[in-house]
């Protein structure tokens, strides 16, 4: 179960690694291109019941950690979904993407 934090004072989320080398591509992706957009979803469960919504920005600090060493297999057919959605809609949203929870504090 990788890591995923974002901006250098929140908690991390708990995503896995294969879900999180997806997310580490499509996040690159756009901004390599200097496209900044909206990432949303659910906190874990006994958190709070409602949605977390943040602005990915490239000046903002954003770490991917991957539990296994070795890169991770990336369907390219799954890359190609996820950013046709996003450029359609302006938001990244990552309810349905695999295990996504708020980490335990740990150091990174």
């Amino acid at each position: 179960m990788g890591r995923l934090r974002y901006d250098g004072t929140s908690e991390p989320l708990r995503i896995d690694d294969e879900t999180l080398a997806v997310l580490k591509v499509i996040v690159g992706t756009k901004l390599r291109r200097q496209e900044s957009f909206m990432m949303t979803w659910r906190p874990a469960e006994g958190g709070d019941p409602g949605r977390v919504t943040v602005w990915i920005h490239p000046a903002i600090p954003l770490q991917f950690l991957f539990t296994a060493s070795e890169p991770q297999h990336i369907e390219k057919r799954r890359v190609e979904e996820v950013m046709r959605a996003l450029n359609a809609s302006g938001e990244l949203v990552i309810d349905d993407w695999g295990r996504v929870e708020a980490a335990e504090t740990a150091p990174a």
